[in-house]
């Protein structure tokens, strides 16, 4: 049955399938506690919330024998970093320049979940970064890979660049072995970080990082992290296409993954005169649509006040008295770092 699964879930598309046991990874609630303890969760107030499950996926669903972790690649066909020596355009995290990933792997997850009710009468659930699920240790448990030090999941097959989704099952299947570290004793991740995200080797401080401050912090950014983050505004890529396992990164299977023309270097000028109307349209059915039109704007103004370009401050101008604050408050700070 396990092979014939893992046959099928390639067939649908998937690139990796690996099984551990819902008790894999004993060690998650004390490294889960530490993290929140520490802060370094920032505004992400879910990450404290129902800490039972997310530290102890039999807690999440006590019935689950098994669980299976898929990963679904996107690898970028252009060098992501290549749009950071462009300050008058916009950086957006690979991820998110195609089709929302949820939509895509849950569909898929779906199939395979199907199939396997179909096949043995089980019980399923299926997840996708929606639910208080630990994707990356389990996944390293089922041995699809390790975290590396930038603390994502890494794979000597595919390199960075995939999404994970879980399928917990009540049936029994033989768990694989746990993937081993194999970083050895590169560095560039750590090193590449603009704002020092890291503070050890597999550490992450949430609260630094860009991907963080652009997606989830709520409000201003503190102005002393503003100048750190370039023309990045939904994302960050730096730790992840510096790696060198990437080599073997394969791409992505599924085309509506692949990066749209019009989001691989847009103009700042533009993006900055989005209404909330216009926002949603641009945005539908993308990923940065979660964030809302003014955590948006507000992104775009700190690019354009990092852009050095004396051409883009009529852009801010014309919004320093936009009614959400944290988007008149990043208008007001270009426009004196333009200045």
């Amino acid at each position: 049955m396990k092979d014939r699964l893992i046959a099928y879930a390639r067939d649908a598309g998937f690139a990796d399938v690996g099984i551990c046991r819902p008790d894999a990874v004993p060690q998650l609630p004390d490294r889960l506690h530490s993290f929140v303890e520490a802060g370094r969760h920032g505004q992400m107030g879910w990450m404290a919330e129902r800490m039972t499950w997310r530290g102890d996926p039999g807690a999440l669903w006590p019935e689950a024998k098994s669980i299976i972790m898929l990963a679904e690649t996107y690898a970028p066909d252009h060098d992501p970093l290549a749009i950071l020596d462009q300050p008058d355009r916009a950086a957006i995290s690979v991820y998110a320049q195609g089709r929302d990933y949820h939509d895509v792997v849950k569909k898929r997850l779906k199939n395979v979940a199907r199939w396997i009710v179909a096949e043995t009468g089980c019980e399923v659930k299926v997840f996708v970064d929606t639910a208080p699920v630990m994707e990356k240790p389990l996944a390293q448990a089922a041995g699809l890979g390790w975290q590396g030090k930038h603390t994502n999941l890494l794979s000597r097959d595919l390199g960075n660049w995939f999404f994970l989704g879980a399928i917990f099952t009540t049936l029994e299947l033989e768990p694989d072995s746990a993937e081993d570290e194999h970083c050895g004793s590169c560095r560039a991740c750590l090193d590449v970080c603009p704002t020092d995200a890291f503070p050890a080797p597999f550490q992450l401080d949430a609260r630094r990082c860009i991907s963080y401050l652009t997606i989830e912090h709520k409000g201003p950014i503190d102005p002393e992290l503003r100048p750190l983050l370039g023309n990045r505004i939904y994302g960050c890529d730096d730790c992840l296409a510096v790696c060198p396992w990437n080599k073997f990164a394969q791409d992505a299977k599924d085309q509506r993954l692949a990066a749209r023309d019009d989001l691989v270097a847009p103009p700042l000028a533009a993006l900055a005169a989005l209404d909330d109307a216009a926002f949603r349209a641009k945005f539908s059915g993308s990923p940065i649509k979660r964030i809302g039109r003014d955590r948006f704007v507000r992104n775009v103004l700190y690019a354009i006040g990092n852009s050095g370009d004396t051409a883009l401050r009529p852009a801010a101008q014309a919004l320093v008295n936009d009614p959400e604050h944290a988007v008149a408050d990043a208008a007001r700070w270009a426009v004196a770092q333009l200045a």
